[in-house]
């Protein structure tokens, strides 16, 4: 049976939650400012369902969540999404080593150039990290 439009709602509006928690108000402003007619239905959608449900689940922590994440989008060569998620690491707790354990297991399971490029670009976003708090 399909959701009800309250469901949707209720959906949409943990996605909006999670993803602002995860990601910052920010990030989420960008995107929301840069949302046109024709990509809001793709946005409902990566708000509903993944903020909404796959990252508003109780089944694991946010920091267990990240870490998948962060694997996933390196495994399957996602790389654009990494920077994101590295910065989000500063919200969801996994810390440096927690990716670092998350891409060695992307080296071995999914191919050490991925996890080598992955780790490229965690260690230039950590730098901008930090060199956006010693501002």
């Amino acid at each position: 049976m399909p959701d009800t439009k309250a469901e949707k709602t209720a959906k949409f509006d943990k996605g909006m939650e999670i993803r602002r928690s995860v990601l910052g108000d920010a990030h989420v402003d960008r995107a929301e400012a840069a949302k046109t007619e024709f990509d809001e239905p793709f946005q409902t959608l990566i708000t509903e369902g993944a903020w909404g449900t796959v990252w508003a689940s109780d089944g694991i922590t946010q920091r267990e969540r990240s870490m998948i994440t962060l694997a996933l989008l390196a495994a399957t060569g996602n790389f654009e999404e990494i920077p994101m998620h590295i910065r989000a690491t500063a919200r969801t707790g996994a810390s440096k080593s927690d990716v670092q354990e998350a891409f060695q297991h992307v080296a071995i399971y999914a191919g050490v150039p991925k996890a080598n490029h992955a780790l490229k670009l965690a260690k230039a976003t950590y730098a901008e990290m930090e060199e956006t708090q010693n501002d």
